[in-house]
C-alpha cells in the first residue's frame, strides 16, 4: 500500500472552499434572520395600530351606551310625568338619534379598519386580542394611576370628584 501526500496547495483550496459554504450559510442565516425580524417588526407595529383602532372604539361604545342611556331616562321621563310616548316632533328626541346613528357610523368605520389591517397582514384574532387585552391594560393602569394622584392631591377638607365631603 502505497501513500501519496496531498500538496498543501490542495489542502487550502479545499479549506477556502468550505469556508466560503460556512460565509453563505452564514450570510443567508442572517438574511433569513432579518426577514423574520423586519415581518416581526412590521406584525407589531401593525397590532399597535389595532390596539389604538380597538381603544377608540371602545370609546365610541361607552359614548353610545351612556347617549342610549340618556335617551332611556328621556323617554322614561317624558312617559312617565307627560303620559307621552309619542316622540314626532320632539326635536331632543331626534338629536339624540341623530348623534347614536354618528357614533354607529364611526364604530363600523373603526371595525372596518381594523378587518383591513388584520386581512393585510394575515394577523389572526388571537394575535389581535393578546395585543388589544395587553393595550387595555396599560390603559387601566393610567387610568388607575390618574384616580390615585387625583386622591393624593385632594387636600384634607375637599372632596375629590365622586366623593362626597364628610363633616
Amino acid at each position: 500500500f502505497f501513500f501519496t501526500p496531498t500538496p498543501p496547495s490542495a489542502i487550502l483550496s479545499g479549506l477556502v472552499g468550505s469556508e466560503m459554504c460556512i460565509r453563505d450559510r452564514s450570510t443567508a442565516a442572517v438574511e433569513k434572520a432579518e426577514e423574520v425580524s423586519k415581518i416581526a417588526v412590521a406584525k407589531t407595529e401593525e397590532l399597535t395600530k389595532i390596539s389604538k383602532i380597538k381603544i377608540e372604539e371602545h370609546q365610541l361604545q361607552r359614548e353610545l351606551s351612556k347617549n342610549y342611556e340618556k335617551m332611556g331616562r328621556m323617554v322614561t321621563r317624558h312617559a312617565k310625568d307627560d303620559n307621552m310616548v309619542n316622540f314626532s316632533g320632539n326635536q331632543e328626541f331626534f338629536n339624540l338619534i341623530e348623534k347614536i346613528d354618528e357614533i354607529q357610523v364611526k364604530i363600523d368605520a373603526k371595525v372596518l379598519a381594523v378587518q383591513r389591517i388584520k386581512d393585510e397582514y394575515d394577523l389572526t384574532d388571537k394575535d389581535v386580542s393578546a395585543a388589544v387585552s395587553k393595550a387595555e391594560a396599560s390603559l387601566h393602569t393610567d387610568e388607575n394611576q390618574t384616580d390615585f394622584e387625583t386622591i393624593v392631591e385632594t387636600t384634607s377638607g375637599e372632596a375629590s370628584e365622586g366623593e362626597t365631603k364628610e363633616e
